[in-house]
């Protein structure tokens, strides 16, 4: 099988990815175990984290673009990023975004489109690869959307990791280059189809990458492949 860095696209991915990594490494050089996520996927992120708590938030397929920290929603909509400043708000609604859709109301490329214009208009920082990841496949999608199928999401909380927040603290000039942040959020995702209104639910935790420059709306920067506790 050809390697994806033996074309100029594939190469343009990986070092993407890798400045992506590089700008969230500077505020996470005081983590453990982090050169194993290096070496996994040129990426960063593994912290150990404290927890702040917000309200339960329900999303389905969109959010609007209000931006408040409770976020809410417009059913089968595709998913509109909000304008805040705060990068937990943003991160939160982002993480309902990608854990959310609906192949009744609308086709894959869609969606994906609709989840990329969430990403930071600086191209060298935005990872659209790994918004990509946590989309069904064009062929996935068109088995569910014979079904059906559509997905929901509950928002718990969102929070910095203990460990950036501890690195901004010693080091608060390190994220002044991209101004971007780890954000851990968790919650669920509820599934149902034709037939099933009801479907079913698991539990959901992402690590992303938001960067939020000083006077802009926050953008999301891309969705680490593991999620920091």
């Amino acid at each position: 099988m050809p390697s994806h860095s033996s074309n100029p696209s594939g190469a343009s991915r990986v070092r993407r990815r890798a400045l992506l990594g590089t700008v969230v490494l500077a505020v996470l050089v005081a983590l453990a175990g982090l050169a194993a996520y290096l070496t996994r996927d040129g990426r960063t992120p593994a912290k150990t984290a404290a927890a702040r708590p917000s309200s339960p938030t329900s999303f389905s397929s969109a959010v609007s673009p209000s931006g408040p920290p409770t976020v809410t929603t417009r059913p089968r909509s595709l998913p509109v990023p909000p304008r805040t400043t705060d990068p937990i708000a943003f991160g939160k609604a982002a993480a309902a975004a990608l854990w959310s859709y609906d192949t009744r109301a609308y086709p894959q490329a869609e969606l994906r489109r609709a989840l990329h214009a969430w990403l930071t208009s600086e191209a060298k920082y935005a990872d659209a690869a790994s918004v990509d990841r946590g989309i069904p496949s064009a062929v996935l999608w068109k088995e569910m959307a014979a079904n059906g199928q559509f997905a929901t999401a509950t928002v718990n909380e969102g929070h910095f990791p203990n460990a950036f927040t501890r690195a901004l603290q010693e080091d608060p000039g390190a994220i002044t280059q991209a101004y971007i942040y780890a954000v851990t959020v968790s919650g669920k995702q509820s599934i149902a189809w034709k037939g099933s209104p009801a479907g079913g639910a698991e539990s959901r935790s992402t690590t992303l990458a938001v960067q939020c420059r000083p006077h802009q709306p926050c953008a999301l920067a891309g969705v680490m492949p593991s999620v920091a506790p």
